[in-house]
This record gives C-alpha cells, sequence and structure tokens, in this order.
C-alpha cells in the first residue's frame, strides 16, 4: 500500500470517528488488542465539534496518524500506530500528544 492509500485509509478511519460510527473504526482496529488499546488514552466519545489532521507518516514498518479532535469534553490529540496485520493496515495502539495552546 503506497503512502497515499494509507492516508485514505486513514482519512476514512477519522471519519467514523468523527462521526461516531464506532463500530466502523473499532473494525480498523487490530481485535486483540481492543480490550486495553484505550486504557489510559483520552479519545474523542460522542460528539466532534471539530477536527484538523496534522500529520500522517511513516516510521519504519508502521504507519503514524495524528489528530486533533475538538469535542465538548475538551481539546483531544490522537495518535494511532498502525501495523500491517494478515495484509492489511491496522490500528494497533493509541497514545495521546500535546496540542499547543489547549487547556488539559
Amino acid at each position: 500500500m503506497s503512502s497515499e492509500d494509507f492516508r485514505s485509509l486513514y482519512e476514512r478511519h477519522v471519519g467514523y470517528v468523527v462521526s461516531g460510527n464506532m463500530k466502523a473504526a473499532l473494525a480498523d482496529m487490530v481485535q486483540e488488542n481492543i480490550p486495553t488499546v484505550f486504557d489510559g488514552v483520552s479519545v474523542p466519545r460522542g460528539a466532534v465539534n471539530a477536527f484538523e489532521i496534522k500529520d500522517i507518516r511513516s516510521e519504519g514498518d508502521k504507519q503514524i496518524g495524528e489528530t486533533v479532535y475538538d469535542t465538548p469534553d475538551g481539546v483531544i490529540g490522537l495518535r494511532s500506530i498502525w501495523e500491517r496485520r494478515a495484509g492489511e493496515w491496522k490500528a494497533a495502539s493509541l497514545e495521546n500528544f500535546p496540542v499547543p495552546g489547549a487547556s488539559s
């Protein structure tokens, strides 16, 4: 998959999050990681007022997507780390990143 193909996949995934389609968003994730992938990570849980994809990049054999979500509960910087699983890119882990100018 080219970097442009991954970009399209990641943009689609972010669209699922923004629209609240958690079933589709979870389908993009490594299924065995789901029980713990959200531990200690802030993620949008419902309405998203606005979002901005900040970065999409390759790091070694992984793809990284970073998006800032503006939610009623505050601004969330969310990084997803994607790995190839059975020939498909799947989000394997999540972590937060600081958003300059956002109040915590």
